[in-house]
């Protein structure tokens, strides 16, 4: 932490003065301890140690390292599920981990956590190392990092935002914004690069990178250029990130170092530095002078080659040579040998198995793959996926994206996987139209995914006639950006026009209501999002079948805690195995409960009695619940012509909650539309069944995709639209998966072998099957 106007404890860099302070959060813990004159390097972690910032936090924990005699590491950021701001960190011993030779997989580390009072509280730790500690350990500090523990007596205003000097004549730069050209000069002069700090801005995008080079090279460190992000409206970058060359795996020279430096462009065009880290897990280099020439060649292909970063998806600079490609790429190639041997191994096993890889320019980009099982399930549970792209509101590691399906029993069922290059319209497009080679042409009717530009174009145009829902997860931060700055009353009135109108035009009007009552006529967000209103709002989503999939919640991830976005990769493949057998063991289980077990009857209703015989246990399960909520409506009849009879039914007690079903000898509608979105009957109908005295639901309101039989998918309609050879591979599936039913309980006694033996052995005389 650096400030211009303190009288603290100063030291020389060279020409420049740095002066040092405590930070924030560890004076506030100081005052309350005894032996404050010591200074907070002598304290110990403890519990409930309070920091400002989780910087501080780290910044007392390298101290004590220090002193102690060891070195410490960023370990592992958590994030929250609501909002994805950090909630927790974890700073580590450096010789955690078996990545390297050094390391002895010590286990000690502290954990801040951040409370809602936006203060960092250590809540979990561990001090004993298995390795000794280095002599220099005790008391011995290095001399840039001591602190003269007196200064803590004086009175201090420490500024998170220092000014910064100018190098030419010392006066401050306009704005506070830094102006290269000025840097570069003075820096040639011998001056002391300043040192990065989150709130620094910058002119441009390339001075950013620059000023980044330029204190690399002072350091004793290399630059490489890492992600960019785009904007989810426009496709403008709005952030980049800058790298230590040596973070990553994809080479023998990386060490999967973590400092980094990221920017991002502000309104007015200018960039800030909005996130930093400093520390290194790798020895610095001396003074680099030698690598100037590197640096005018960089800058040189950038301003004068390619029109500047912004126009320039990536290039990486090595040694004054560029290799400018025509796609970002965010996959390791580490991550490809680990794949493709999990894929030949995979093939070996299962003859259904699927994969396919990207190239662009010779190079291998997005991949995705596909069992049997994933495949056979397609062709059952297709017509509604979650496109997840959960990996995207954390800082991962590995762009890790699932197509995910919901089964007869009402459980997530794995459709395909993918890692995907880059968050690009062409990443999605290549990545749709493969899941679709994969899947014989499935087109699903509804598919939920994220509401970048991107996504919605690669939908567009590979799925034209299904309907896309935003990721709910996405809309919720959205609202809580754009709304903050709104009133209280404003926000209640948004959420009742989104969540309780019961038409189309009810909806209009209030939505238009709003807008004029508080003057957002002019407010883009609000323009977008009404234009997109049939991919978000409740009331248009309930027409389309999304298999009950909640409107409101956000979609747990199909592995959940066992595979995330930080998993390393040496740990992928098992855990990837294991997170799947653990929800295909959850299927298995399901359809044993349903065959086995027979649920109990509340009514003495005969459609009670029809759908417990068809349905799944737990699809019968919600049925049973409409029924005996059905008992508690009231019904009258408001309107007949000719064939067409309507009804308003309403809830005892509850006059505004009201229905109108529409019967006809043809079929029969409700406006809640539960069926058009769950393939269920709602209690509405069911009560006008009732009345009428239907004693049999009629066969196109009971989804085969609900029954107990809908593991036979399609296989029952022998005018699918599939090719002889693809028939034949799910034919081959479905008896696979039969079979395997087989031999999984007959293994489980002698008993069984024998009278799972017997059984197939008769099923084959039936098919006249000859040995």
């Amino acid at each position: 932490m650096r400030s211009s106007n303190t009288d603290l404890n100063t030291e020389v860099c060279e020409n420049a003065m740095v002066l040092n302070a405590y930070p924030i959060g560890v004076l506030s813990v100081i005052d309350n301890v005894n032996g404050a004159d010591e200074g907070w390097s002598r304290m110990e972690p403890s519990v409930g140690l309070e920091f400002d910032t989780a910087d501080d936090a780290r910044e007392f924990y390298t101290q004590y390292a220090e002193r102690v005699g060891f070195k410490i590491r960023i370990g592992q950021l958590y994030r929250s599920r609501t909002d994805g701001s950090v909630s927790s960190r974890r700073f580590v011993c450096s010789k955690e981990g078996f990545q390297l030779n050094s390391r002895t997989g010590c286990s000690a580390y502290i954990r801040v956590q951040k409370r809602d009072s936006g203060k960092w509280v250590l809540d979990q730790m561990k001090k004993d190392h298995n390795h000794e500690f280095d002599s220099a350990g005790e008391n011995s500090l290095p001399t840039v990092k001591q602190r003269n523990h007196s200064a803590k007596k004086s009175s201090v205003n420490v500024s998170h935002r220092p000014k910064i000097k100018s190098f030419a004549d010392g006066g401050s730069c306009p704005s506070g914004v830094i102006n290269f050209k000025r840097l570069r000069s003075s820096a040639g002069e011998g001056e002391c690069i300043p040192e990065p700090y989150a709130g620094l801005e910058f002119n441009s995008a390339n001075e950013a990178y620059q000023f980044y080079q330029a204190y690399a090279e002072k350091t004793g460190f290399r630059v490489r250029i890492g992600q960019l992000f785009r904007s989810k409206n426009d496709g403008s970058v709005t952030s980049r990130r800058f790298v230590c060359s040596k973070e990553g795996f994809q080479h023998p020279s990386r060490v999967g170092c973590g400092a980094f430096m990221r920017i991002k462009r502000k309104e007015f065009g200018s960039w800030i530095v909005d996130r930093l880290q400093k520390d290194h897990n790798h020895d610095l280099e001396c003074q680099m002078g030698a690598n100037k020439k590197t640096f005018a060649t960089s800058k040189k292909f950038i301003e004068d080659v390619s029109g500047g970063l912004d126009s320039v998806d990536l290039a990486e600079i090595n040694n004054g040579s560029i290799i400018k490609i025509s796609q970002e790429n965010n996959i390791g190639s580490a991550w490809y040998r680990v794949l493709f041997e999990y894929f030949q191994t995979r093939q070996s096993e299962d003859t259904g198995f699927f994969h396919s890889v990207e190239v662009d320019n010779g190079r291998c980009m997005s991949v995705f793959w596909a069992d049997g099982r994933s495949r056979f399930s397609c062709s059952q549970f297709g017509d509604a996926i979650i496109f997840d792209t959960s990996y995207r509101k954390t800082n991962y590691l590995i762009p890790f994206a699932t197509f995910v399906g919901i089964n007869h029993h009402r459980h997530p069922v794995l459709l395909g996987c993918a890692l995907v290059a880059n968050e690009s319209k062409e990443s999605f497009t290549w990545l749709f139209n493969t899941w679709i080679r994969a899947m014989f042409g499935c087109h699903p009717k509804t598919i939920i995914a994220d509401q970048d530009m991107a996504i919605q174009q690669a939908i567009a145009r590979i799925f034209p006639r299904t309907h896309h829902r935003f990721s709910m997860w996405q809309i919720r931060a959205k609202e809580r950006e754009n709304l903050r700055s709104m009133s209280n009353q404003f926000v209640f009135e948004y959420n009742k026009c989104i969540y309780q109108s019961q038409s189309i035009a009810q909806f209009s009007t209030m939505w238009t209501a709003l807008i004029e009552k508080y003057g957002q006529r002019d407010n883009i967000w609000l323009k977008e999002m009404y234009e997109k209103r049939e991919s978000w709002v409740p009331l248009y989503l309930r027409r389309s079948f999304f298999a009950g999939i909640p409107i409101g919640k956000s979609i747990e991830s199909f592995f959940g805690a066992t595979l995330t976005a930080q998993t390393p990769l040496r740990e992928f493949i098992s855990r990837y195995t294991q997170g799947l057998e653990r929800r295909r063991e959850e299927e298995r289980k399901e359809d044993f409960n349903t065959w086995n077990l027979q649920a109990f009857l509340q009514t003495k209703e005969p459609i009670e009695e029809q759908c417990r015989r068809l349905y799944t246990r737990n699809m019968f399960k919600i049925f049973q619940n409409e029924l005996l909520q059905s008992f508690d409506y009231l019904v009258t009849k408001t309107n007949e012509e000719a064939t067409i009879v309507r009804y308003l039914v309403r809830k005892c007690g509850n006059e505004d909650e009201k229905h109108v079903v529409t019967f006809s000898a043809l079929n029969v509608s409700c406006s809640c539309q539960m069926f058009e979105f769950e393939g269920m009957l709602c209690g509405h109908i069911l009560k006008v069944f009732n009345l009428l005295n239907v004693k049999e639901i009629p066969s196109q309101y009971i989804l085969h995709r609900w029954t107990r039989n809908a593991e036979y998918g399609v296989l029952r309609d022998t005018e699918s639209g599939f090719s002889a050879q693809e028939l034949k591979a799910l034919m081959v599936w479905s008896l696979r998966e039969t079979a395997s039913k087989y031999i999984e309980s007959g293994t489980g006694s002698l008993e069984k072998h024998k009278l799972a033996y017997e059984i197939m052995r008769e099923g084959g005389n039936k098919l006249c099957w000859q040995r």
